[in-house]
């Protein structure tokens, strides 16, 4: 159990790989909010990185600095949570797996959720959603993502990061799900499991294209494992071929075969 259950929470992964899913089930939990992405503090990590030989002239040390961003964006969120009547907030950001080694250090108490799933089916899913160029990113994208995520969450504190594998999220949600907010320090709420219940601020364009996908799935299951392994059935040798190539060692690390 977690020293702090009230810190934020961060949800990472490369896209398409079931971030959303989880932000709106953390958002169903009765004491948590998880609004819609935000990206803010992924350019910030400039700040103590980059662009600190010039700011340290201003004569204020990195925690300074720190500080200042974490009470700003703190309040942003704390105000949204409380607007909500929730207790605490969580960001899922995608992006932010690239710059987890900054969040942690502004938010020392943070506890970060990686979302891991197949980079095959990731490459898949960037294909269906957006297109065949996004597709060929994703080869190189989604090990780039995944490995610096766990890059440092192999220094953090096992109670500060957790890796949640998307098959096991749809295939034993109620499993997963217990297990993870036992390990937020949260009670447990069955309104996690009712997400497609809640009220949640997405965009319209969000709920049409999942009732669409539900429809193509021929479910109207609030989670559904279809998908996983998909690569097998529609991945194009192309494709498949640029996967072996460049994410098959970040596959087997993972223990995807």
């Amino acid at each position: 159990m977690p020293q702090d259950a009230g810190g934020p929470i961060f949800v990472v992964g490369c896209q398409r790989s079931g971030t959303t899913v989880l932000r709106l089930m953390l958002d169903s939990h009765p004491e948590i909010s998880c609004g819609p992405e935000t990206r803010f503090l992924a350019g910030l990590s400039r700040i103590t990185g980059e662009d600190w030989r010039r700011l340290s002239q201003y004569g204020f040390d990195k925690d300074y600095w720190h500080a200042q961003v974490a009470s700003f964006f703190d309040t942003i969120m704390s105000d949204y949570a409380r607007s909500r009547g929730k207790r605490r907030w969580a960001d899922k950001t995608p992006l932010y797996a690239l710059s987890l080694d900054f969040l942690t250090q502004v938010f020392p108490t943070c506890q970060v959720i990686h979302v891991v799933r197949d980079g095959r089916d990731v490459v898949l899913s960037h294909r269906r959603r957006f297109g065949y160029g996004s597709a060929l990113k994703a080869v190189v994208k989604w090990p780039r993502y995944v490995e610096t995520a766990r890059a440092t969450g192999a220094v953090l504190p096992p109670e500060r990061y957790r890796e949640v594998r998307y098959e096991e999220l749809v295939t034993d949600t109620e499993g997963t799900l217990r297990g993870l907010v036992d390990w937020l320090g949260e009670d447990w709420h069955d309104a996690v499991l009712h997400f497609n219940e809640t009220q949640h601020d997405v965009p319209e364009k969000y709920q049409q294209l999942t009732a669409q996908r539900r429809e193509k799935e021929s479910t109207h299951a609030a989670v559904y494992g279809a998908r996983v392994g998909a690569h097998r059935r529609e991945l194009d040798p192309l494709l498949r071929s640029l996967a072996w190539l460049f994410d098959r060692q970040a596959l087997r690390a993972l223990g995807y075969r």
